[in-house]
């Protein structure tokens, strides 16, 4: 006897179904760009020198496996790791420090907002000759492009709190490291998802800018070389890579964000 489904089990079976469908059409486009561009490239119809092609990008990432790809793979991932890490927590340390003093955030607010429009690459050279030519360098850019903004989405998430829900708190004796621990974080934990998310690519934009700066390893090196040799297969297979590497950082955040809405 053929078991008909509740409407709740009907309801769960066609999400399944939208999210599976999302998904193939996704593998779908993909492998579409790709065999569209390799077949205007053997076809002659784009130039694969300037462009390079699929099949000849996985041909450089053979050879560069039996070389040294993944050093360069681990260097630039540990880097955009530690610069990740830093900026968030060191950013909101900082953003702590200003919703609990009003004085101290009306005093930096205009220097945020200035480092926040200041490009950082100009910084490039102060930074080498600090931190040396050396991986501390591109940590150092990663955390600068990373933390302003990490400071104001948290702050702006701090401000946003319901004002009735903490004088309610002060009204029954709790003090502020109470009213931040017990209200400000809990409330402000979608924003601070959303500013992991910022930083995801904040932060290989920072290690990608260090490394065409000061490297000699890494998947930055590895496009600049390719750059200067006129090697786009190898240009165009690191910044492959570099999109796999973000996407997959990107979506350990996305895991974390289901694992809070579960918990919540």
């Amino acid at each position: 006897m053929k078991k008909t489904r509740t409407l709740r089990e009907q309801y769960l079976f066609d999400k399944r179904m939208e999210k599976l469908k999302i998904v193939l059409i996704q593998i779908a486009v993909l492998l579409f760009f790709f065999g569209l561009w390799e077949l205007l490239a053997r076809t002659g119809a784009i130039d694969s020198f300037f462009t390079s092609s699929p099949s000849r990008m996985l041909i450089t990432l053979k050879q560069l496996v039996r070389q040294d790809l993944f050093r360069h793979v681990g260097i630039t991932l540990l880097e955009c790791i530690c610069g990740f890490a830093i900026a968030t927590v060191l950013g909101t340390i900082i953003a702590v420090f200003l919703w609990w003093s009003k004085t101290l955030r009306r005093v930096m607010e205009p220097y945020i907002v200035v480092l926040n429009s200041l490009p950082k690459i100009a910084l490039g050279p102060i930074i080498i000759i600090w931190m040396g030519a050396g991986y501390q360098a591109i940590i150092t850019m990663t955390v600068l492009i990373c933390i302003i903004v990490t400071i104001m989405s948290v702050l702006a998430g701090f401000m946003e709190c319901d004002e009735d829900k903490i004088l309610l708190m002060r009204a029954m004796g709790a003090n502020k490291w109470q009213i931040l621990w017990k209200l400000l974080l809990p409330s402000s934990l979608p924003n601070l998802i959303s500013v992991l998310k910022i930083n995801v690519g904040l932060s290989w934009v920072g290690v990608i800018m260090g490394e065409y700066l000061v490297s000699s390893a890494g998947l930055g090196y590895l496009i600049i070389y390719g750059g200067q040799v006129f090697k786009l297969d190898l240009v165009m297979a690191s910044t492959l890579i570099l999109c796999l590497l973000a996407a997959l950082m990107y979506l350990s955040v996305a895991l974390l964000e289901k694992h809070v809405k579960r918990s919540r």
